[in-house]
């Protein structure tokens, strides 16, 4: 009996070594792992990071495109995924395109050797933050804006919103701008200190253009031009082509400019401060001016801008940027909203558009066609309808880094298979289907007579300046001897 008492009394007050609670404060005990087992764990997490670093850093990996932009179309709404899309190429950390485009794909625009047919349409990078993060997925031409001379926050938010069933866009953007100055500091930042010889491009890179896109403030009068030759003398020194906007929806008055008149007027003072511009230390040339239009104009409108185009000497036209129609087809509940539409709903109403202007225009003024091109396929058709090259911007802000690559592979694809090259179908079709008009002749020397007055007109004028500067530096010397 006295040996039980004895085991009872020791099993209830002898200190326990298992089952210890722990609190807040209790430390566990590290977990003790062989050497070999801690190897092969550390192996593992450098292998995955590494693959990981491998996948993301190159374009063409499927993880962009099915994996991470899913993912921010999940979590994200779609102005806030666009900025850190921006944010991320800014920081030098995007991936990119590694595979050096296929000679199939070059032709020659403006006496240039353009590498592939892929640009990036404006809206995109609009203050300018990551042109070389954008040049290194594989655009050969990146097109920043548009920028406003001053600074505008643009439309209240919401303002930009997917249409996921329909692979659209609508948006009300409205011109957000930092302003010129924050613009130009920071394409000026991004350029050598030292330029080795000419033949220069403002994109820094062989094969590729950097288009600046210029906007016009909110509050500036309906009809002034004031925004658009300002920013021809601020970015012209420093791009390889300036793109004219008028076809914003998102602007009021700014499609106004799109009618004969006041075409006329805006291109022929945009057309004159570039002119007037000494030609850039950087480029060693003026800035090529391409005209952007809305999808939206009838053919009577069309052709009246055609003929202004030829008549006022501008460089180019793209064609073309959102509609303000909606299709009957559109699925998704965001149709009813107000703004411009982009993607492949607009590629009817651009192709029209592209037809009918390049019906009208002479061979020698390209056409760039944006709007709804998706794949090889789409521009292949663009091509085959008179386009010198294409723009992408819907289909990028869905599919990711990566769009650029796949469709030039497409595109080369479809080209061997035919036996041509992308130059070929340019030169064919734009021979084919623009305006066989002639250049009408002078009659009785009334064309040299008009030539020579507006030589002798200009000469005069720089005669009148060179007289005034004379006559302020005798001025001056007069009031120093006196």
């Amino acid at each position: 009996m006295a040996a039980l008492r004895q085991a009872a009394y020791r099993s209830l007050f002898k200190p326990k070594t298992h089952n210890v609670s722990r609190n807040f404060f209790t430390k566990a005990s590290p977990i003790r792992r062989s050497p070999i087992s801690a190897g092969i764990y550390a192996t593992a997490l450098v292998l995955s990071t590494g693959l990981f670093a491998v996948y993301y850093f190159d374009a063409r990996s499927a993880l962009h495109r099915y994996v991470i932009m899913p993912v921010l179309r999940q979590i994200l709404d779609a102005e806030t995924s666009h900025k850190i899309a921006v944010k991320v190429l800014r920081s030098g950390l995007g991936p990119k395109d590694p595979v050096t485009d296929d000679e199939h794909l070059m032709f020659e625009l403006w006496g240039h050797r353009i590498s592939n047919p892929i640009g990036l349409a404006a809206g995109f990078d609009k203050d300018g933050e990551a042109i070389d993060g954008l040049f290194d997925l594989g655009f050969s031409w990146v097109e920043i804006g548009s920028i406003t001379p001053k600074p505008q926050p643009g439309n209240p938010k919401p303002r930009v919103f997917r249409l996921p069933e329909d692979n659209a866009i609508i948006n009300r953007y409205g011109f957000p701008s930092q302003g010129h100055a924050t613009v130009l500091s920071r394409v000026r930042a991004r350029l050598p200190k030292f330029l080795t010889g000419e033949g220069n491009k403002a994109s820094l890179r062989d094969g590729s253009l950097l288009a600046v896109n210029l906007g016009k403030n909110k509050e500036s009068p309906a009809d002034s031009i004031d925004d658009f030759v300002a920013g021809v003398r601020t970015f012209g020194p420093f791009s390889d082509v300036l793109v004219v906007n008028v076809s914003s929806p998102n602007t009021p008055g700014l499609r106004g400019l799109q009618n004969k008149a006041s075409l006329e007027a805006l291109l022929t003072g945009v057309t004159q401060a570039r002119d007037s511009l000494p030609p850039s230390y950087l480029t060693s040339q003026r800035p090529r001016l391409v005209l952007k239009i809305a999808p939206d104009l009838d053919q009577s409108q069309i052709e009246d801008i055609a003929n202004v185009i030829k008549n006022t000497g501008i460089d180019g036209v793209i064609v073309s940027n959102t509609t303000i129609q909606r299709p009957s087809h559109l699925l998704s509940a965001s149709r009813t909203e107000n703004g411009g539409l982009s993607g492949p709903p607009i590629k009817p109403y651009t192709l029209t558009a592209l037809k009918t202007l390049r019906a009208n225009l002479p061979p020698h003024i390209p056409i760039i066609g944006c709007g709804g091109i998706s794949n090889g396929a789409d521009a292949l058709e663009y091509a085959r309808a008179g386009a010198t090259m294409v723009q992408v911007y819907t289909t990028f802000g869905y599919d990711g880094v990566g769009t650029c690559r796949r469709i030039k592979d497409q595109i080369v694809e479809t080209l061997q298979k035919e036996g041509t090259t992308w130059a070929e179908i340019v030169t064919k079709s734009v021979a084919e289907y623009s305006s066989r008009e002639k250049v009408p002749e002078a009659r009785d020397g009334q064309g040299t007579v008009n030539q020579l007055i507006e030589e002798a007109q200009h000469l005069n004028k720089l005669l009148d300046e060179l007289g005034r500067k004379m006559d302020s530096a005798n001025d001056r010397s007069v009031v120093a001897a006196s």
